[in-house]
């Protein structure tokens, strides 16, 4: 599969691009350069967040020259098809427990340069999604594999200028913990992020009626964007 060794010989040459310019152009040929995929699992609660996608798909038209397949894409993580994407989705709530397909599906997809953002919607370090995903890497990736990310990380100045990850509005208001986590946490291959973490609950910041982001001060999809740059750039 390879996909990592594919996606930079499509953008080789972009990161000097970025210090000059806020957009950004992939190959050619193709009807797009980027689709979303969410990873539906047998366990929990995976179908959360419904709007969180469209809106982030919104974000990278209006901000980047990426040709993005506005239609998200539900794969079933045990489905081999997961291993073509260029980007993975993964949330819950509840208890997750990897199949033994789903297991060797994430091990694959990851150690060939598969990149997949997983966010806890509960926002709290020792809920049951947190707890049980955790175990989930350690048995995968070893014990100490995923680890906090520093707030200088590439990840953070990849499009946009970030000191480290965006607080939301869920940790603000003390929903879960009742704590704001200053940073996510990653396990990294090779140098590079290739599961990134985050107890922020996101998907839900960025679950809301696209009608009402004329009325944010911020507009909180911007990290979603560097999140993505990161992933098809690193």
């Amino acid at each position: 599969m390879k996909r990592r060794a594919l996606i930079q010989s499509v953008v080789a040459g972009l990161p000097a691009l970025f210090l000059t310019r806020p957009s950004i152009t992939f190959g050619s040929g193709q009807d797009y350069d980027f689709y979303f995929t969410r990873l539906s699992y047998e366990s929990g609660d995976w179908d959360v967040d419904e709007r969180a996608p469209s809106n982030l798909l919104n974000a990278l038209i209006e901000y980047t020259s990426i040709r993005v397949d506005l239609t998200e894409r539900v794969i079933s993580l045990a489905d081999p098809a997961m291993l073509n994407s260029p980007f993975c989705y993964m949330a819950g709530r509840r208890l997750l427990q990897f199949s033994h397909a789903e297991r060797q599906n994430f091990l694959t997809y990851v150690q060939n340069g598969g990149f997949v953002f997983v966010d806890d919607c509960n926002h709290d370090i020792d809920g049951l999604f947190a707890r049980s995903f955790e175990e989930q890497m350690s048995e995968l990736f070893g014990e100490d594999a995923l680890k906090k990310i520093p707030n200088d990380h590439r990840i953070y100045s990849s499009f946009f200028e970030f000191d480290g990850p965006p607080r939301t509005a869920q940790e603000l208001n003390g929903w879960g913990d009742d704590l704001v986590h200053e940073y996510l946490k990653a396990i990294e291959i090779n140098g590079r992020i290739a599961v990134l973490y985050s107890n922020k609950d996101y998907g839900c910041e960025w679950d809301y009626d696209f009608r009402n982001k004329r009325f944010m001060v911020n507009d909180n999809t911007r990290f979603g964007v560097n999140i993505v740059v990161y992933a098809m750039t690193a």
